[in-house]
């Protein structure tokens, strides 16, 4: 038996919450949106992103984000279920960089890259085929 979320979960999810919010996150996030979509090799990321771009700096900012995120759910200092009830866009992240992961940890030579996104990820993905697997389909196929 899990336990049960307490008010400093919410208060962490509301807090995480405000920080998407901020100017630049909210402008990063828009963009890792519309753009950062069947992007699966290191080179299609920096023909949409180029080192030392404003764009790059937007992929970098939202990634790490969610990789922050993801290391409060992994360390169980975020209570898992009640994050995943309400942070769907870290899914969104993770469906949308997992096929570019490999390539990223390869070309900055290091195997830990977004380890708790990709952990996370797989189990919020799991999580959510759990509820409805159909549902889940339909999400990836919208957002990839």
């Amino acid at each position: 038996m899990h336990p049960r979320p307490t008010y400093d979960d919410a208060n962490l999810i509301l807090r995480l919450y405000e920080m998407r919010r901020e100017d630049r996150m909210r402008k990063a996030r828009a963009w890792f949106a519309s753009t950062c979509k069947g992007v699966h090799t290191f080179e299609a990321l920096m023909a949409i992103a180029p080192g030392g771009s404003e764009e790059n700096a937007s992929f970098r900012m939202v990634v790490s984000y969610w990789d922050l995120v993801a290391s409060f759910v992994a360390s169980g200092v975020l209570h898992r279920e009640l994050f995943f009830q309400s942070g769907r866009e870290l899914l969104v992240v993770w469906v949308r960089l997992r096929q570019l992961l490999p390539a990223l940890r390869e070309t900055y030579k290091d195997p830990n890259y977004m380890r708790n996104l990709e952990a996370v990820g797989h189990e919020f993905a799991e999580y959510m085929k759990a509820s409805d697997a159909a549902a889940y389909d339909a999400f990836v196929a919208r957002i990839s």
